[in-house]
């Protein structure tokens, strides 16, 4: 018996939230590095203001992820076939 080159995993096997969880933690991570640079770049701004903007910037990032981009990238690469 030969050993084929593909790999099957079936969708029982693997449960389909952990997708969501993973693709939430990456979305986070992104969003909180941009916006502590973007915070971090403007200068003479007290620790209240910087708070704001920052929680802001990272809500800003994490809305245009699933409210815009996330519908038009996976649209995109399911209609490729990805």
């Amino acid at each position: 018996m030969g050993v084929h080159p593909n790999i099957h995993i079936p969708k029982e096997s693997w449960p389909h939230w952990t997708w969501y969880a993973i693709e939430c933690v990456i979305v986070i991570a992104v969003s909180l590095l941009a916006s502590r640079e973007i915070t971090d770049s403007i200068e003479g701004l007290t620790p209240e203001i910087q708070n704001y903007l920052f929680i802001g910037n990272m809500g800003i990032f994490f809305l245009v992820w699933y409210v815009g981009l996330r519908r038009i990238i996976l649209t995109k690469f399911l209609r490729n076939g990805y």
